[in-house]
């Protein structure tokens, strides 16, 4: 299989009002060929985020991106500043904008909220490993699959899947590892925490308990809460959720790489019949 296109290009150099970038078809998702999967655009915020408050003495604790709209598959803007500047505790904010068709200017599709803390040797009161997370199996124990009929490519052959349990078309919990196979900006090694990102918000994916060509669930949001600095390139979700009975669910992860738990994912979700 090719390498797929970088999810996104610069277009211009940075710049205080913002970055104008292009997206690729890698980032399309399951629902609709013109609307992006929320995990490139989350890697391209907390890109901005990490640009933005990236002193080596801090390191990112939480993030939370709100859906504010279909990122199309096009020209955007990226922009981030510091809210919250601090020696020890930070707070970095990043919005992604896109032209609306019917007015001509801008308006936000996705904002981000990073909270930077400092960095410190904790290492004699680590939890002991498996007791608030159990650790699952590498990547290398997991089975490649199809992406099933109905689901649509882009963003989802952008990633090499490895399935514990579970599957796309298994509807309930799911324990899955991912690796994205290209770059989230052309040019650039992405960072961990920008690939995490990207696999994370596909939780609601993993832990699916519905078919996707009968309902739509999507995630209103992201969050996550990382008790430690994400390493290498896989990203395990050890996922499930849960479908309200007015139209409303949530969807959550344990995320880990290859040395172990990480932190949480979180997202809301908004149910409804296809």
């Amino acid at each position: 299989m090719s390498e797929p296109e970088p999810y996104f290009r610069l277009l211009d150099a940075a710049r205080e009002d913002g970055t104008r970038v292009l997206a690729s078809a890698s980032t399309a998702g399951p629902w609709f060929a013109d609307a992006q999967h929320m995990g490139p655009p989350s890697a391209l915020l907390i890109r901005a985020l990490e640009r933005r408050s990236g002193r080596p003495e801090l390191r990112l604790a939480r993030v939370t991106v709100e859906v504010l709209g279909p990122v199309p598959v096009g020209e955007l803007v990226v922009r981030a500043e510091v809210a919250r500047p601090g020696r020890t505790i930070e707070l970095a904010t990043a919005e992604l904008a896109a032209t609306d068709p019917s007015t001509g200017t801008l308006r936000p599709v996705a904002r981000a909220h990073g909270w930077f803390h400092g960095t410190g040797d904790t290492t004699e009161v680590v939890t002991v490993p498996g007791t608030a997370m159990p650790s699952i199996p590498g990547p290398e124990t997991g089975t490649a699959r199809d992406i099933p009929d109905g689901w649509l490519r882009g963003y989802l052959t952008s990633v090499d899947w490895r399935w514990i349990t579970g599957g796309l078309d298994h509807p309930g919990p799911g324990r899955a590892w991912g690796r994205l196979r290209g770059q989230v900006v052309e040019g650039e090694e992405p960072s961990p925490a920008q690939r995490l990102a990207a696999v994370a918000d596909s939780t609601n994916g993993v832990a699916s308990r519905l078919d996707l060509r009968r309902w739509l669930f999507v995630n209103t949001d992201l969050t996550l809460h990382l008790h430690r600095a994400p390493a290498g390139e896989w990203t395990g979700l050890d996922a499930d959720s849960v479908i309200g009975p007015e139209g409303t669910g949530s969807a959550y992860s344990v995320l880990h790489d290859e040395h172990g738990p990480v932190g949480r994912a979180a997202q809301a979700l908004t149910v409804r019949p296809r």
